[in-house]
């Protein structure tokens, strides 16, 4: 399957490009948005590792660790989900009430 290293490759490198776009805002609810998008990021990438990892060697020691991966993967992706929603509302917030 080609397509899973690609998203791995792809998520990894959204992941560090969204981790040095923090350091180059100065405002910190742009830097809490921009981690919650990079803990996504960091989320598919660590999943769909672990699916990679199944399918490429197909043990079952490999199924154990490609589902502890997509636990940790989902539990960063939803984490980050839910920050990105919060800290873009209270974004909105801000923006509406500076207006």
């Amino acid at each position: 399957m080609v397509i899973f290293p690609i998203v791995i490759v792809v998520s990894f490198i959204l992941y560090v490009y969204y981790k040095v776009m923090i350091i180059r805002s100065a405002d910190p609810l742009i830097q809490e948005i921009t981690n919650a998008k990079a803990r996504l990021s960091l989320g598919f990438c660590i999943s769909f590792f672990g699916v990679n990892q199944y399918l490429f060697y197909e043990t079952q020691l490999a199924l154990f660790i490609a589902i502890l991966f997509f636990i940790i993967g989902g539990l960063q992706g939803y984490a980050g989900w839910k920050r990105y929603h919060h800290y873009k509302s209270e974004f909105n917030k801000r923006e509406t009430a500076s207006v």
